[in-house]
């Protein structure tokens, strides 16, 4: 009887294992979680969670974000490609909605802030990610003086005159490969007081820096970005907080 229970416990354990596996959040210990009333809303809360053995468990108050100047479309991650409409296109004003994988973070430091993990590019005057769909270089990232010929003829300067990319963290929307056209260059910022952005999701500095402190690579962190009724509607099948 004791092994038939240690046997059926390893059974549970890999069904267990291979259900996280095949979720958009996969096996991540790290959320953060933006939530918005609709998809037309330019504002919307973000908060953290971790994984406890009792599930997901919620840290700290909600902070208040910033999204896209169109509100949210369905973007290009984890989760796979657009579940409906409206689509995130390059462009259109629109914050991608879904889960995502997260870094690195950049900024104008030399090293990111004290305690942060993460890996970090410091944003000199060359580093720009490239956002023409007509470019093999399309999102992505990279310093312009350490390439031999210049294919795009758009791209978003990561050292920026305004104290917006003075921080911030890479939302790996539309990689691996990026599609034309599919939405480029997004971000979590520092915010302009409360204004909305042009795609991508921005926060005060303090919370912004509080975020990168806490992120941990190890456990594979990831942004959920949502609709309040997309994220009531997958709440379940994703399984998330």
């Amino acid at each position: 009887m004791r092994a038939a229970l240690v046997s059926c416990s390893v059974a549970f354990c890999a069904c267990a294992s291979i259900a996280a596996r095949d979720l958009p959040t996969g096996t991540s210990a790290q959320l953060l979680v933006v939530r918005s009333p609709s998809w037309e809303s330019t504002r919307g809360e973000l908060r953290r969670y971790r994984r406890a053995s009792a599930g997901w468990q919620q840290l700290g108050d909600p902070i208040a974000v910033n999204l896209g100047k169109n509100g949210l479309g369905w973007g290009r991650g984890l989760h796979g490609g657009p579940l409906g409409t409206p689509e995130k296109r390059e462009g259109d004003g629109r914050a991608p909605a879904g889960v995502f994988a997260l870094g690195p973070a950049f900024g104008i430091a030399t090293a990111a802030p004290g305690g942060s993990a993460l890996s970090w590019l410091q944003a000199s005057a060359t580093l720009e990610c490239v956002d023409d769909p007509g470019s093999p270089h399309y999102n992505q990232i990279l310093d312009s003086s350490q390439v031999s010929r210049r294919d795009w003829t758009s791209s978003e300067l990561l050292r920026r005159p305004d104290e917006l990319y003075d921080l911030a963290l890479v939302v790996q929307h539309n990689q691996s490969p990026a599609q034309a056209g599919a939405g480029s260059c997004i971000f979590l910022h520092v915010w302009k007081a409360e204004r909305p952005t042009v795609g991508c999701t921005s926060m005060e500095r303090e919370s912004l820096s509080a975020l990168l402190g806490w992120l941990d690579p190890a456990a594979l962190p990831r942004l959920v970005q949502l609709p309040e009724a997309e994220y009531q509607r997958l709440r379940e099948p994703w399984h998330l907080p």
